[in-house]
């Protein structure tokens, strides 16, 4: 098999888009939502993010290059790779951003709350790949016990809330760029047509985003300069690690890092899978582990977003790619993040342009939860729903309190006052904290209890019962405008709900008869 065939331009394409729109979406939320000054976004991120794809993207590309001289033959293709959407936003708006409020809170410098979120955000990258790498050896019997509607669930919960609505906020001001880039999506991968000359959907999409935002004015002043290209190696920052490691960042944000490594590391073995069904047999243990790899070495070089395998081979292997598109991707990323052209190309295309792409993203991640899972255990994908649905909320809530409060602190007597305007935030901001266990847990109860598998549902509830103990669920204390997970402080009153249900699943056998059997 060659190196580089047709299909890899095209499968190049798409793949570049996909990880384009990523890369985009760091900047402008790592500016917009964090404050983070520019030198460390392109100086220091942004080179890191290039190691992180060269890692993989090179890794993959001979693997396939591998297995096609194994077998003799020329139609392998390269597993797709790059950085992992879910996380992006999870690390963002639940990790770095919460971060950044707790150290403005306790007086510290814009500057220095920057540099906190970005440690925080290094350390949950690195969680997550150590999670990755190590679990590459057990993941097969992870997800045997572990129900794909728990899995799915609380993925689409995270694309429903904190991917898919703030951008749909974003489109709706703007619905000329909004609608007509989303109806282009909806076209070519819903539609399942293609435009004529073989233009990748995403591509066209983006192209007439552009053109609409700058005709509209909704692009950058004209007369701004975009950052200047300059030379912008990467450089570990494994001193920042260190201190990072030092600053308790690891234990804040466990029940943030910890579901996150599984679903990425789940997420990349079913992806595995994918490709094995399409005809691409890959060993198991090194592909994640190399996944894994790619995400230490993203943290080792400053960058706090992870990758991951993509989902799509057989879309890519469709198109005709191989093994070359995979280091095509690696080649622009490198030129793009190593010379600061991304500061030119966020200039040059608006965000506005790319959010049909993100929305597309959360409406498949949300859809595979209910199409990927026996269509019984719909109603416990939607139970797992509610926690990230909630915590979406509280998000908006604490925005909003920070904005109308004039800098005052959020505080139980605020709270009091939620609860006379009939709003039990309390509650909300109990599922708020460690919310993607408490989603996984739920939609796994659900699940086991549709199945009848009672004494299963229990132990379910007994795992819930052990993290509200040591407080990663549903503990949490007041921190001037914000609340925060109060880690090592029992919940005593969700862990006596969840031993109380359990004891009922428990006894369900003894005190209950399926509602089919006949009546005595």
């Amino acid at each position: 098999m060659r190196w580089f065939v047709r299909g890899d331009v095209d499968g190049f394409f798409g793949l570049a888009i996909d990880n384009l729109v990523q890369v985009l979406l760091i900047v402008a939320l790592c500016q917009g939502v964090l404050g983070f000054p520019a030198e460390l976004i392109y100086g220091q991120m942004l080179p890191a993010v290039a190691v992180s794809l060269i890692v993989g993207n090179l890794f993959y590309a001979w693997q396939a290059k591998q297995l096609a001289a194994r077998t003799g033959r020329t139609d392998v293709c390269a597993l797709p790779y790059g950085i992992n959407t879910v996380s992006l936003f999870a690390h963002v708006f639940l990790v770095m951003l919460p971060a950044k409020v707790i150290a403005l809170g306790t007086g510290a410098t814009p500057d220095d709350a920057a540099r906190i979120a970005w440690q925080a955000g290094l350390v949950a990258c690195l969680g997550s790949g150590v999670i990755e790498f190590l679990g590459a050896f057990v993941a097969k019997w992870l997800r045997a016990v572990t129900p794909r509607a728990a899995l799915l669930a609380t993925l689409s919960g995270i694309a429903v809330g904190f991917i898919a609505m703030p951008f749909v906020f974003q489109a709706a001001a703007r619905p000329v760029v909004g609608l007509v880039t989303l109806g282009i999506i909806l076209l070519t991968y819903f539609g399942k047509v293609r435009f004529r000359g073989g233009l990748p959907g995403g591509l066209v999409a983006v192209a007439v985003g552009t053109a609409l935002s700058w005709a509209l004015g909704y692009a950058p002043d004209p007369t701004a300069n975009p950052t200047p290209p300059r030379w912008l190696p990467p450089v570990p920052v494994l001193g920042e690690l260190a201190d990072a490691l030092g600053g308790g960042h690891l234990t804040a944000y466990l029940s943030v890092i910890i579901p996150m490594g599984l679903f990425n590391l789940l997420g990349s073995l079913q992806n595995i899978e994918s490709a094995e069904a399409a005809g691409d047999s890959y060993p198991v243990a090194p592909s994640l582990a190399m996944n894994g790899v790619g995400t230490i070495a993203a943290a080792c070089f400053g960058s706090c977003f992870p990758t991951t395998i993509y989902i799509g081979h057989p879309g890519w292997k469709g198109m005709g790619a191989r093994a070359g598109y995979s280091v095509l991707n690696a080649v622009f990323f490198t030129v793009v993040c190593l010379t600061g052209l991304l500061g030119a190309i966020q200039y040059a295309i608006p965000l506005d342009a790319g959010l049909a792409i993100v929305l597309y993203i959360g409406i498949v991640i949300t859809a595979q939860a209910f199409q990927a899972t026996p269509r019984e255990h719909a109603p416990a994908v939607v139970l797992g729903l509610i926690p990230a649905v909630a915590a979406w909320g509280v998000l908006m809530v604490k925005a909003a309190f920070r904005v109308g409060s004039g800098g005052k602190d959020l505080t139980p007597e605020v709270a009091e006052a939620f609860r006379a305007g009939g709003v039990w935030i309390e509650g909300a901001f109990a599922l708020n904290e460690g919310f993607i266990l408490s989603a996984m847990v739920w939609a796994a109860i659900a699940a086991a209890v549709i199945d009848r598998k009672f004494r299963t549902a229990g132990l379910w509830c007994t795992a819930a019962a052990a993290l509200s103990v040591v407080g990663l669920m549903h503990s949490f204390r007041y921190d001037h405008a914000d609340t925060v997970m109060a880690l090592g402080v029992p919940a005593w009153n969700w862990v006596a709900g969840y031993a109380a249900t359990g004891a009922l699943f428990v006894a369900a056998p003894w005190v209950a008869i399926p509602a089919d059997a006949p009546r005595e």
